[in-house]
Protein backbone atom coordinates (compact mmCIF):
# COMPACT_ATOMS: atom_id res chain seq x y z
CA UNK A 1 0.00 0.00 0.00
CA UNK A 2 2.82 2.51 1.02
CA UNK A 3 4.46 1.79 -2.64
CA UNK A 4 0.93 2.76 -4.08
CA UNK A 5 0.63 5.81 -2.49
CA UNK A 6 3.83 6.78 -3.24
CA UNK A 7 3.58 5.87 -7.07
CA UNK A 8 0.45 8.15 -6.83
CA UNK A 9 1.90 10.68 -5.58
CA UNK A 10 4.59 10.68 -8.31
CA UNK A 11 1.76 10.01 -11.11
CA UNK A 12 -0.13 12.99 -10.20
CA UNK A 13 2.85 15.12 -9.54
CA UNK A 14 3.80 14.81 -12.99
CA UNK A 15 7.51 14.59 -12.93
CA UNK A 16 10.30 13.37 -10.68
CA UNK A 17 12.71 15.92 -9.11
CA UNK A 18 14.43 14.89 -5.93
CA UNK A 19 12.58 16.98 -3.62
CA UNK A 20 8.98 15.65 -5.33
CA UNK A 21 10.52 12.08 -4.14
CA UNK A 22 11.73 13.32 -0.57
CA UNK A 23 8.00 14.90 0.50
CA UNK A 24 6.45 11.69 -1.60
CA UNK A 25 8.43 9.17 0.68
CA UNK A 26 7.04 11.56 3.62
CA UNK A 27 4.00 11.83 2.65
CA UNK A 28 3.11 8.61 1.61
CA UNK A 29 4.51 7.33 5.35
CA UNK A 30 2.48 9.18 6.86
CA UNK A 31 -0.59 8.34 4.67
CA UNK A 32 -0.15 4.21 5.52
CA UNK A 33 0.93 5.02 9.19
CA UNK A 34 -2.90 6.95 9.40
CA UNK A 35 -4.69 3.93 7.41
CA UNK A 36 -2.76 1.54 9.64
CA UNK A 37 -3.70 3.79 12.51
CA UNK A 38 -7.23 4.65 12.06
CA UNK A 39 -8.92 2.58 9.63
CA UNK A 40 -8.08 -0.94 10.68
CA UNK A 41 -5.04 -1.75 8.12
CA UNK A 42 -2.19 -3.51 8.71
CA UNK A 43 1.02 -5.29 6.96
CA UNK A 44 -0.79 -8.88 7.38
CA UNK A 45 -3.71 -7.70 6.13
CA UNK A 46 -2.00 -6.20 2.76
CA UNK A 47 0.09 -9.64 2.33
CA UNK A 48 -3.17 -11.95 2.36
CA UNK A 49 -4.73 -9.56 -0.06
CA UNK A 50 -1.83 -9.76 -2.28
CA UNK A 51 -1.78 -13.41 -2.08
CA UNK A 52 -5.89 -13.90 -2.30
CA UNK A 53 -5.05 -11.32 -5.60
CA UNK A 54 -4.28 -14.11 -8.09
CA UNK A 55 -7.26 -15.88 -7.29
CA UNK A 56 -9.60 -12.43 -7.32
CA UNK A 57 -7.75 -12.20 -11.01
CA UNK A 58 -8.50 -15.81 -11.84
CA UNK A 59 -11.99 -15.15 -10.83
CA UNK A 60 -12.03 -12.03 -13.26
CA UNK A 61 -10.91 -13.73 -16.08
CA UNK A 62 -13.33 -16.64 -15.72
CA UNK A 63 -16.02 -14.06 -14.90
CA UNK A 64 -15.66 -12.45 -18.28
CA UNK A 65 -15.29 -15.96 -20.03
CA UNK A 66 -18.25 -17.22 -18.67
CA UNK A 67 -20.26 -14.04 -20.05
CA UNK A 68 -18.70 -14.26 -23.37
CA UNK A 69 -19.68 -17.78 -23.78
CA UNK A 70 -22.94 -17.37 -21.95
CA UNK A 71 -23.69 -14.62 -24.80
CA UNK A 72 -23.35 -17.04 -27.38
CA UNK A 73 -25.50 -19.40 -25.80
CA UNK A 74 -28.37 -16.85 -25.35
CA UNK A 75 -28.09 -15.71 -28.63
CA UNK A 76 -28.39 -19.83 -29.94
CA UNK A 77 -31.75 -20.16 -27.77
CA UNK A 78 -33.27 -17.17 -29.04
CA UNK A 79 -32.06 -17.16 -32.95
CA UNK A 80 -32.96 -20.84 -33.13
CA UNK A 81 -36.41 -21.06 -33.84
CA UNK A 82 -36.98 -25.08 -33.97
CA UNK A 83 -35.94 -25.21 -30.36
CA UNK A 84 -38.72 -25.10 -27.42
CA UNK A 85 -36.72 -23.12 -24.26
CA UNK A 86 -37.26 -24.93 -21.19
CA UNK A 87 -36.82 -22.25 -18.41
CA UNK A 88 -35.59 -23.60 -14.99
CA UNK A 89 -35.61 -22.25 -11.42
CA UNK A 90 -32.73 -24.14 -9.02
CA UNK A 91 -32.19 -24.32 -5.91
CA UNK A 92 -28.45 -25.10 -4.30
CA UNK A 93 -26.25 -24.61 -1.28
CA UNK A 94 -22.96 -23.21 -0.80
CA UNK A 95 -20.87 -23.25 2.25
CA UNK A 96 -19.71 -19.67 2.37
CA UNK A 97 -18.12 -17.91 5.65
CA UNK A 98 -18.52 -14.12 4.54
CA UNK A 99 -21.39 -12.33 2.88
CA UNK A 100 -18.97 -10.89 0.80
CA UNK A 101 -18.25 -14.37 -1.34
CA UNK A 102 -22.32 -14.54 -1.64
CA UNK A 103 -22.56 -11.69 -2.65
CA UNK A 104 -20.00 -12.12 -5.85
CA UNK A 105 -21.50 -15.29 -6.15
CA UNK A 106 -25.14 -14.06 -7.06
CA UNK A 107 -23.35 -10.94 -8.77
CA UNK A 108 -21.79 -13.43 -11.29
CA UNK A 109 -24.42 -15.16 -11.80
CA UNK A 110 -26.98 -12.45 -12.72
CA UNK A 111 -24.04 -10.77 -14.46
CA UNK A 112 -24.24 -13.97 -16.61
CA UNK A 113 -26.83 -13.98 -19.07
CA UNK A 114 -29.31 -16.57 -19.31
CA UNK A 115 -29.02 -16.61 -15.79
CA UNK A 116 -30.72 -14.54 -12.80
CA UNK A 117 -30.29 -15.05 -8.66
CA UNK A 118 -33.62 -14.40 -7.76
CA UNK A 119 -32.86 -15.03 -4.24
CA UNK A 120 -30.36 -15.89 -1.50
CA UNK A 121 -31.20 -16.72 1.56
CA UNK A 122 -27.75 -17.57 3.99
CA UNK A 123 -26.26 -20.30 1.77
CA UNK A 124 -29.15 -21.52 -0.10
CA UNK A 125 -29.70 -19.63 -3.63
CA UNK A 126 -32.17 -19.35 -6.23
CA UNK A 127 -31.22 -19.10 -9.46
CA UNK A 128 -33.49 -18.75 -12.47
CA UNK A 129 -32.11 -20.36 -15.91
CA UNK A 130 -33.64 -19.38 -19.09
CA UNK A 131 -33.15 -23.34 -20.34
CA UNK A 132 -31.89 -26.14 -17.56
CA UNK A 133 -28.38 -26.54 -20.27
CA UNK A 134 -27.88 -23.24 -18.85
CA UNK A 135 -28.20 -24.24 -15.59
CA UNK A 136 -26.16 -27.65 -15.51
CA UNK A 137 -23.08 -27.51 -12.99
CA UNK A 138 -23.37 -23.94 -12.00
CA UNK A 139 -23.41 -25.31 -7.91
CA UNK A 140 -20.20 -26.69 -8.40
CA UNK A 141 -18.57 -23.67 -11.11
CA UNK A 142 -15.50 -22.62 -11.07
CA UNK A 143 -16.80 -19.02 -9.16
CA UNK A 144 -17.84 -21.68 -6.43
CA UNK A 145 -14.56 -22.95 -6.19
CA UNK A 146 -12.49 -20.05 -6.55
CA UNK A 147 -14.56 -18.08 -4.52
CA UNK A 148 -13.88 -21.23 -1.36
CA UNK A 149 -10.17 -21.02 -2.22
CA UNK A 150 -10.06 -16.90 -1.34
CA UNK A 151 -12.04 -17.92 1.75
CA UNK A 152 -9.58 -20.06 2.96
Amino acid sequence: MYVLFFLLWIVFNGRVTTEIVLFGVVISAAIYWFSCKFMDFSPKREMEYLKKGGYLLQYLYHLIKEIILANFATMKLICNAGRVVEPVLIEFETHFKKDTSRFLLANSITLTPGTITVAVDGDKFIVHCLDKTLAEGIESSVFVKLLEKIEA
